[in-house]
C-alpha cells in the first residue's frame, strides 16, 4: 500500500468553502462506526463538526455513547434514513445549515443495515447538492468477521460497492492473511477505493475528512438513470391504477423540499428486524449471562445497550457483534435503567422480550 505523508499542523484548514463537506460513515452491524465517530470528535482539534446519528431501533444507544458534541447532535430516530428518503434527513441537514455558528463539516453515521445509495443521492440529486458537497462515503469493515458472503446481506455488499474509503477496522483481531484477503476482495468490488487499516477506529483525520474522493458525477448519472426508470414505472402504474395519487411537494421549516423516489428494499431483501427493550428494574447478571450463552437466537447479528445489574453500582455498556461480546463499566450519567437494542434476521420479538423479562432481578 502506498505510503502517504501527512501535513498535520493545520488540520483540514484548507477545506473548500463552496459547500459544507459531508462525510457518510456506513458499515455493517458492529463494524465500529460509532467508535470511529468518537475518534473524529476526540481528535477534531478546532474543527467544528455537525453530527447526524441514525439508529435502527426505538432507543438511541449510539448517541449516548458519543463523547460530548455540545449542540452538534441531530438524531434521526426509529428506522433507517435510507429506506425512503423523506424529509427527516433533509430537515435535519437544514437545521444544521441554519445554525448561526461556524460549522466546518457534517458527518452522518448510518445504521448497520443501511444501503448508502439513497443517502448519497439525497446530497447529489436534490436541492442539497447546491448547499453541501459530498466529500466521501467511508465504509467501516470488521476485519475479523467480515466475509464476501457477509450474512448474505445486500446492504453489506452495497456498503463496500459505493465506498470511496474502506476502513479495515479491528485489524488487531484478524490474522494478516485475512486482512490481505479482504483487501483483494474490496478491490474486486470497488476498484480505486482508498483502503486504510485501524484499531478501535483510530485513523489520522486528514486521511478521511476533506479528501474530496466522492465520485459525484457517477452518482448523478445513477440518479438520472434511476429517474428515468421511476418515470417509466409511474406511467405504467397510472395506466392501471388511476385512483392512485402522488403528492410531490410539501412545505416545512419554510423550505420547499421535493420528494425523490430513492427507495431501497434492502431491509425487505435482507429480512432484518430490530427489538428494543427497556426496563427500570435491574438484570440479574447470572440470568443475563445464561441468556447470552444458551438462549440468544442464532440470527442475532448485533446487540448493544446500557445495562443495569442488581449487584453493581456501575452502568455497563454492552456490545455484541457476531459471536463476540463485551461489557465495559463506567459511571452512570443518569438514573439507572436497562436499555437494549437487538438486531437480527427474522427474530421472534415476543419470545426475546419474554426471555429478557425473565432475566430481571
Amino acid at each position: 500500500m502506498t505510503n502517504i505523508t501527512l501535513q498535520t499542523p493545520d488540520l483540514l484548514a484548507d477545506i473548500p468553502k463552496r459547500g459544507m463537506p459531508v462525510t457518510i460513515i456506513t458499515g455493517f452491524l458492529g463494524s465500529g462506526k460509532t467508535t470511529l465517530l468518537n475518534q473524529i470528535l476526540k481528535n477534531r482539534q478546532d474543527l467544528k463538526v455537525a453530527v447526524l446519528v441514525n439508529e435502527f431501533g426505538d432507543i438511541n444507544i449510539d448517541s449516548q455513547l458519543l463523547i460530548s458534541t455540545e449542540d452538534d447532535m441531530v438524531e434521526l430516530s426509529n428506522g433507517c434514513i435510507c429506506c425512503t428518503i423523506n424529509e427527516g434527513l433533509v430537515d435535519a441537514v437544514y437545521r444544521v445549515l441554519e445554525k448561526e455558528e461556524r460549522i466546518d463539516c457534517m458527518v452522518i453515521e448510518t445504521t448497520g443495515v443501511a444501503d448508502p445509495l439513497p443517502i448519497i443521492l439525497t446530497f447529489v440529486g436534490t436541492e442539497l447538492r447546491d448547499l453541501t458537497r459530498l466529500d466521501s462515503v467511508l465504509t467501516v469493515v470488521d476485519s475479523e468477521i467480515f466475509t464476501p458472503e457477509h450474512f448474505d446481506s445486500e446492504a453489506a455488499f452495497k456498503q463496500v460497492a459505493f465506498a470511496d474509503i474502506v476502513l479495515l477496522n479491528k485489524t488487531d483481531l484478524a490474522p494478516q492473511e485475512k486482512v490481505q484477503e479482504l483487501e483483494a476482495y474490496i478491490r474486486t468490488v470497488k476498484a480505486g477505493a482508498r483502503i486504510l487499516h485501524s484499531v478501535c477506529g483510530d485513523v489520522p483525520l486528514p486521511l478521511i475528512l476533506g479528501v474530496e474522493l466522492a465520485a459525484i458525477d457517477d452518482f448523478q448519472n445513477l440518479e438520472t438513470e434511476g429517474k428515468h426508470d421511476r418515470e417509466h414505472h409511474h406511467e405504467h402504474h397510472h395506466e392501471h391504477h388511476h385512483e392512485h395519487h402522488h403528492e410531490h411537494h410539501h412545505e416545512h421549516h419554510h423550505h420547499e423540499h421535493h420528494h425523490h423516489g430513492h427507495d431501497s428494499h434492502h431491509l425487505e431483501n435482507d429480512g432484518f428486524v430490530s427489538l428494543s427493550f427497556e426496563s427500570y428494574r435491574p438484570f440479574d447478571v447470572h440470568k443475563f449471562q445464561e441468556f447470552l450463552t444458551d438462549r440468544m437466537p442464532f440470527d442475532v447479528f448485533r446487540a448493544k445497550g446500557i445495562l443495569w445489574f442488581k449487584d453493581s453500582e456501575m452502568r455497563h455498556i454492552f456490545q455484541l457483534s457476531g459471536p463476540r461480546y463485551e461489557l465495559d463499566a463506567d459511571e452512570w450519567q443518569s438514573a439507572p435503567k436497562n436499555q437494549l437494542v437487538v438486531i437480527g434476521r427474522n427474530l421472534d420479538r415476543d419470545a426475546i422480550q419474554a426471555q429478557l423479562n425473565s432475566c430481571l432481578a
